[in-house]
């Protein structure tokens, strides 16, 4: 199924999305963003299809989206993937589970391997990347085809899966949903509130971080309940460069009111403002200052 949204003038609509720091680049022209929800895994709520009826996400992106100069195109099916077919897009965004060059859990038509090339070949040059929540729990890393569970707690670096090379984490695991606490590193960054914010939410414990990130938000781990969440802050919302591509990633949205509540709205439109160039933000690497100990993970 592909569904698209209207088109209309670009207006960076929601209050922050374009705060001090961050100059407008992009043209008057709509950008076009494909908004792909292949759930090869666990098929998230807010994502699925029922009874003919779009979930949550898509509905609010096709709201939304034209208010900030966004065209979404909606697809769940991986065999579209294509050079000639992404070209048409600015930006990809993932909200996907699993290996996507399998039919796996939803039944939706697999990635080719070499749709799967054709994808990060054109982030690399120089296709936006929006990511969120579960595109971390997507191509894992698998150091043993026969226990795949034996690669879970370790940290691959550069031997990763070139995706996960690419968006720059990787999903772990996730204890049960809680409040927890995002702590604001970066105001200047579109659409970042200028103070620390919490909600209820799956929050998720990701490894495997890209040495250049630029953090953006940090998961507070002070006070969460259960033991994956034992281990020092770490990157929670980040940006970075891959290649001419900008890659931006928040670990939220799983719960409707997190999708509905507007600091994550402000969030997610300030990043997708950033990856489709409608603004610029200075990302110097910043792992090292802000989560010096993100790799260090709980014991298995």
């Amino acid at each position: 199924m592909i569904l698209r949204t209207g088109a209309a003038t670009l207006a960076l609509g929601l209050a922050g999305v374009a705060p001090m720091g961050c100059a407008e680049i992009g043209s008057n022209r709509t950008k076009k963003v494909l908004f792909f929800s292949k759930s090869a895994g666990f098929e998230h709520s807010v994502i699925k299809t029922t009874n003919g009826q779009p979930g949550l996400v898509q509905k609010l992106l096709a709201e939304e989206g034209p208010k900030h100069g966004i065209e979404f195109t909606f697809s769940k099916d991986g065999s579209l993937f294509t050079p000639e077919y992404l070209e048409q897009f600015d930006a990809l965004y993932f909200h996907t589970t699993g290996d996507l060059t399998t039919a796996g859990g939803d039944g939706n038509p697999a990635m080719t391997p070499a749709g799967k090339q054709a994808f990060l070949d054109a982030v690399s040059n120089g296709k936006g990347f929006i990511a969120s929540h579960c595109a971390s729990d997507t191509f894992h890393t698998i150091e043993d085809a026969a226990h795949p569970d034996r690669s879970r707690n370790k940290n691959f670096g550069e031997n990763a899966d070139p995706y996960i090379r690419m968006l720059g984490g990787e999903f772990l695991t996730h204890g049960n949903q809680q409040k927890s606490t995002m702590h604001v590193v970066d105001t200047a960054f579109p659409g970042i509130p200028k103070a620390d914010f919490g909600f209820t939410e799956e929050w998720y414990s990701l490894k495997d971080f890209a040495p250049d990130l630029h953090v953006i938000l940090v998961q507070q781990t002070e006070g969460m309940e259960g033991d994956i969440y034992h281990r020092a802050p770490y990157p929670a919302t980040w940006a970075r460069k891959h290649g001419k591509g900008r890659v931006f990633y928040t670990s939220m949205g799983h719960r409707d009111d997190v999708w509905t509540n507007p600091t994550f709205q402000s969030v997610l439109f300030g990043g997708i403002a950033w990856a489709v160039r409608n603004v610029n933000a200075s990302i110097p690497p910043n792992m090292a200052e802000v989560t010096p100990k993100a790799l260090e993970l709980h014991a298995a």
